[in-house]
């Protein structure tokens, strides 16, 4: 058995605590919740099959690509951008101060609830759904934006050693904890409850950087500098040899090599939140958890058994593919290695599920963040929102889905010939990875195909 990290233990021990003392599942939902989806034309089994199979096919034809030039010449390929100058980067982290302020302002003092606050906006839509987003879809900007970096750094650092034998296991600890705290409480509703969750993250975030450093800190302990640092890496901006650099999307995963379990539990857990977040809004997991409850279980055992237990099987079944493409390669490399190689090919993967599950979200709500935002203290009683989206919308966020898997797979290929001499090689130790893929295709899609339905027990 491998043992868990004193951290993770901890971490989990909290997020019992905070389930006792919430009581009740609050899945973030209210005004947030996703535009309901017209039904599929055609049999659900075959919408999965099919999405399952332009992956593996899309394997199949990647395999034939096998010039090692034009494959390296793919993700070499890149064009020097100019430095955006010190005082842009300034101005930058001024307005990360700035939003975060205003944010816990207008938490704290406006009675509006829901989609009227200004600070329930700026969090769900303007930074989950938006921002987030342009991390992998244009560039990582979080270093310079971050306003809890900004802080941490204006204060005397006292550097003390950060301890090795924990690695990066409490950025995996409080990337669970923080979804968790989304699931649990109502945080989509509740502006007051969001400024205390915001006000308690800057505090252990600003003094975890003062005691044992910036940069120590968000490299290695702070979930959110992590999960942006690698969404940026599949982001056609990126940073290389201190120069802002433009690249093909996904040009810089393929020579990303992970250090350690500790960082391929994170890029696994960073793609299971997510899924999480849209699987208890379908329909099938409602009957199922009342079924549960119906039968005796509290609400929340059955939310945070379903949690925990997901992310285990996803890290699991990673696992389990790296020892697969390692047998079929018959390679001297271990398992461990293999997985730390091509765990960074499940970005893209993460990135369009991401996208999908909050695109349509962020076009309704954009006119209402924008009317709110010209009066924050005092918003409008009916702020608007955008009309219904066209019928074609629920396919471009299937595309979403898609074409991250797509992506992930051309990864998985280029990364596979950067590590094995032998062709065969490098097409056999993609089996393990490709067939998890798949796995995680079809569940990405069928979240994604299923209308949305508001996850019972909703903490009110």
């Amino acid at each position: 058995m491998v043992p868990v990290p004193r951290a993770t233990r901890l971490t989990l021990t909290a997020t019992v605590g905070l389930s006792t003392w919430v009581g009740v599942v609050a899945a973030h939902s209210g005004g947030l919740a996703g535009a309901t989806r017209d039904p599929l034309a055609v049999p659900t089994w075959l919408f999965l099959l099919t999405g399952g199979g332009v992956v593996g096919v899309s394997f199949l034809l990647a395999s034939f690509v096998t010039d090692r030039r034009l494959v390296a010449a793919v993700h070499d390929w890149g064009w020097a951008l100019p430095d955006p100058g010190r005082a842009l980067r300034a101005l930058v982290r001024v307005a990360g101060v700035s939003v975060l302020a205003l944010t816990l302002l207008v938490g704290f003092l406006d009675r509006a609830s829901g989609v009227r606050n200004l600070a329930i906006l700026v969090v769900w839509v303007a930074w989950w759904g938006g921002y987030v987003a342009s991390t992998y879809l244009l560039g990582n900007s979080w270093p310079t934006l971050n306003p809890f970096r900004t802080l941490a750094e204006a204060l005397p650092s006292l550097d003390r050693p950060y301890p090795d034998r924990i690695g990066s296991w409490p950025s995996v600890a409080g990337l669970l904890l923080l979804v968790w705290i989304e699931v649990a409480t109502p945080l989509a509703d509740d502006p007051r409850l969001l400024a205390s969750v915001l006000v308690t993250y800057t505090v252990v975030t600003v003094g975890g950087a003062v005691v044992v450093g910036a940069d120590t800190w968000f490299e290695r302990a702070d979930p959110l500098a992590r999960a942006f640092r690698y969404y940026g890496r599949l982001a056609p901006v990126g940073v290389e040899d201190g120069r802002l650099r433009l690249r093909l999307p996904g040009g810089a995963l393929p020579d990303t090599v992970l250090d350690g379990r500790d960082d391929v539990a994170f890029v696994v857990t960073l793609l299971f939140v997510t899924t999480y977040d849209g699987f208890v809004a379908t329909g099938p997991w409602a009957s199922g958890a009342r079924a549960v409850v119906g039968a005796g279980v509290p609400p929340v055992v059955v939310y945070l058994g379903a949690y925990l237990l997901g992310a285990a099987l996803f890290y699991l079944a990673y696992r389990a593919s790296a020892r697969l493409g390692r047998r079929r390669a018959e390679t001297y490399l271990s398992a461990t290695y293999l997985a730390r190689r091509f765990a960074p090919s499940l970005l893209p993967i993460a990135a369009g599920y991401h996208l999908a599950h909050n695109l349509a979200s962020v076009l309704v709500l954009s006119p209402t963040l924008v009317a709110v935002a010209a009066s924050p203290l005092a918003p409008p009683p009916s702020p608007p929102q955008l009309a219904g989206l066209p019928a074609w919308f629920g396919g471009l966020e299937l595309a979403c889905v898609l074409l991250g898997h797509l992506l992930a797979v051309w990864v998985a290929h280029a990364t596979a010939y950067d590590l094995f001499p032998s062709r065969l090689q490098a097409v056999r130790s993609q089996y393990g990875v490709t067939a998890v893929m798949v796995g995680y295709t079809m569940l990405s899609l069928w979240i994604v195909a299923e209308p949305y339905v508001t996850p019972p027990f909703i903490a009110t």
